[in-house]
């Protein structure tokens, strides 16, 4: 039923009562439903809201609502109400890649953008002063290799970091080798073999396994993950790859991971 509407505050009373239920976001059809006002009406005790840094605009028709302690930002943190943006648009997603790997303790720099895998269709990426958010595209994942993190809003979907780790070089183009290197060093301390294996396995991409196992190996000397990822390799056909998509072709072949060094890696660490 919709209220009444007795005071000039109404709006900002309806999102203290969002907020006391632990969210940090509400759309503004949640919004239109609980008053009998018009749509203009709305609008304008919105923008009222956004100009004293109450609320911010994420997308059309979806806000997040600013708490004190981010009030000077003018915005708060992506997994306060990425969880629900997407439960909005009915969107299966994960938290991964770089944003991933921080939340498993793997980024020595925090990312200033966050980063989510979605399905088709592609999502246009949000990006202004305050917020940089990409969303990639992923034909298909397992939910099993997803895991549940809590936040103070609740949950949300992030990668397993072992396919964090699989998912960095299949998107590696967006981060280069040397920045991959990186983020595994820390990783691989938090990757497990038996779920490593078995999401391996069902990989679709052979070359992210390839170029994972043999940094793993050659670069981190870390044989107790990047053995199994051989045998996976050896039941696969695989051909020769470049190490780095974006170098030049030349370079010396790895024949165990049938990978051309065409690169000089060089950690950030």
């Amino acid at each position: 039923m919709k209220q009444a509407i007795n005071s000039n505050n109404y709006l900002e009373e309806y999102l203290n009562k969002v907020r006391s239920k632990g969210r940090y976001s509400f759309t503004w059809t949640e919004a239109k439903a609980q008053f009998d006002i018009s749509d203009k009406a709305l609008n304008q005790s919105i923008y009222r809201l956004k100009s004293k840094k109450r609320v911010a605009q994420i997308r059309k028709g979806f806000y997040a609502i600013i708490s004190p302690e981010y009030s000077n930002r003018g915005m708060i943190p992506v997994h306060l109400f990425i969880d629900d943006m997407m439960k909005s648009l009915g969107r299966r997603y994960y938290v991964g890649l770089i944003s991933a790997a921080a939340l498993h303790g793997a980024a020595h720099q925090q990312p200033m953008e966050y980063f989510i895998i979605t399905e088709k269709p592609a999502m246009r990426d949000i990006k202004n002063k305050k917020l940089k958010i990409n969303f990639y595209v992923k034909k298909d994942w397992s939910d099993n290799d997803i895991i549940q993190k809590k936040t103070e809003a609740g949950y949300i979907n992030v990668s397993s970091p072992e396919l964090t780790a699989l998912d960095l070089f299949y998107y590696q183009d967006s981060f280069g080798v040397n920045k991959i290197t990186s983020i595994l060093q820390e990783l691989a301390e938090e990757m497990k073999i038996a779920p490593l294996v078995k999401i391996a396995k069902k990989y679709p991409q052979t070359a992210s396994i390839q170029r994972l196992g043999y940094l793993l190996d050659k670069e981190l000397g870390n044989s107790k993950l990047s053995e199994p990822l051989l045998k996976i390799l050896n039941d696969r056909k695989y051909s020769t790859i470049l190490l780095s998509i974006d170098k030049n072709k030349e370079g010396k072949v790895d024949e165990k991971w049938k990978i051309i060094k065409n690169m000089k890696v060089e950690s950030d660490l």
